[in-house]
């Protein structure tokens, strides 16, 4: 297993893949093996999404506490552009994001903890996203912060004049700076 920190303790993670004339075999996540990568969580929920189009935009979402979630990310098929935004407020990289494109090809993982908020796009059409996370969905914590705020400055690989595809709720998210009261972490 590969591990590189891209930045704000946001970990790409590359399995190890062994391959003979059948295909190939590949843990994807092992306790022992990831904790001594920094990574101890105990993952309680597994999502998976498809999106059909290429420019799906979903995100940037996040849960406060109690039920901050740290993620794993990784992609079934296809590829994505995958962000994580830093929201602790006590942290010097506050509002800070870096970036990964994931993909089947490539087989790499993101590991992003508690304390971010997360966003994908897809990059080409039928991508399929699989992901833990470490507390289970809870509606009344969740919260979404805009894409496009111009105070992120996210440098998504949208073609000029290309709007992303998004949910009503997602589309309809605030700024950061009207967040502020709701990053408890």
């Amino acid at each position: 297993m590969q591990v590189t920190d891209i930045g704000l303790g946001v970990l790409e993670i590359t399995p190890k893949r062994l391959g003979d004339a059948r295909g190939f075999f590949a843990e994807t996540w092992q306790r022992k093996r990831f904790a001594d990568a920094g990574v101890a969580c105990d993952w309680v929920q597994d999502n998976q999404s498809l999106s059909a189009e290429a420019y799906v935009l979903r995100g940037l979402h996040f849960q406060k506490t109690p039920h901050a979630q740290a993620k794993l990310i990784r992609v079934l098929s296809g590829s994505i552009f995958d962000v994580a935004v830093d929201l602790r407020p006590w942290s010097k990289t506050f509002g800070g994001w870096v970036s990964c494109t994931l993909s089947a090809e490539a087989f790499n993982q993101l590991y992003i903890p508690e304390g971010f908020a997360h966003g994908f796009l897809t990059l080409e059409p039928s991508v399929e996203v699989l992901y833990k996370v470490s507390s289970p969905y809870a509606p009344e914590c969740e919260r979404a912060i805009a894409w496009n705020d111009p105070s992120l400055a996210i440098a998504w690989p949208l073609p000029p004049g290309q709007e992303p595809m998004q949910s009503a709720r997602d589309a309809a998210a605030a700024p950061l700076s009207k967040m502020r009261s709701e990053l408890q972490f």
